[in-house]
């Protein structure tokens, strides 16, 4: 199955060498699951010619927050609800996971909690599923039609399904430790509060579900309709 890459950001300079720019991150976690990958760099202006130039679609994070103003933002909105209306499977994570909801009617916002860094505990339906994640933005009101499918204290919208059309974390399962330990040195002093980061820190290294989030995402995308 022919899955198209919507790239709206990318890693670190510093970091790109060892771990790869993000299209890379998620062939690594989607790997041997029936998937095969195109990139379309759409922060540069890069855009399908059509829906279905795809079978199916996942959307990056992004330093950007999906509320600000970039050329990218509003085309990307727009294919999102043209996926949504044909109903092509869609996969959004992080940046992804807010410009969907936003697309579709729901409200992304710098959170006054403030930020969720390295591995977090969410629950998803019942079962605790560990993730590393990086953000502050947040989905705040969820759209019309979409269903909380995993949540925490911090987050009650950490992922979210609309129907059989998308499924969204804002997560990153493609992020291995090695890389948000990289991140909390290329991006995040004077960012993000030291105790945040020191208590990330010592959550490294043990063990997170990123496989069964990579497991639901392969599944969602081979699910069969209409």
């Amino acid at each position: 199955m022919l899955i198209g890459i919507l790239q709206t950001g990318q890693s670190p300079d510093v970091l790109r060498d060892a771990s790869g720019d993000y299209p890379d991150m998620f062939a690594r976690l989607l790997a041997d699951r029936g998937l095969t990958f195109r990139t379309y760099h759409v922060e540069n202006m890069e855009f399908p010619a059509d829906i279905h130039e795809c079978e199916g679609w996942l959307i990056t994070g992004s330093r950007h927050g999906a509320y600000e103003d970039h050329p990218f933002i509003a085309p990307l909105e727009d294919f999102i609800r043209k996926l949504v209306a044909a109903k092509v499977p869609l996969v959004g994570i992080c940046f992804g996971h807010q410009i969907i909801a936003q697309a579709m009617g729901g409200k992304v916002e710098r959170f006054e909690g403030g930020w969720a860094v390295g591995p977090q505990d969410y629950d998803f339906g019942g079962e605790k599923i560990t993730l590393n994640a990086w953000h502050r933005d947040q989905v705040t009101e969820r759209p019309e039609g979409a269903e909380v499918a995993g949540c925490n204290e911090f987050c009650e919208n950490a992922a979210l399904v609309y129907g059989d059309t998308a499924f969204t974390v804002q997560a990153h399962p493609e992020f291995p430790d090695s890389f948000v330990d990289g991140l909390m040195h290329a991006r995040g002093k004077g960012l993000v509060p030291d105790p945040l980061m020191e208590a990330a820190r010592a959550r490294l290294n043990q063990p997170n579900q990123s496989a069964t989030i990579a497991d639901r995402i392969a599944d969602f995308f081979h699910k069969p309709r209409g």
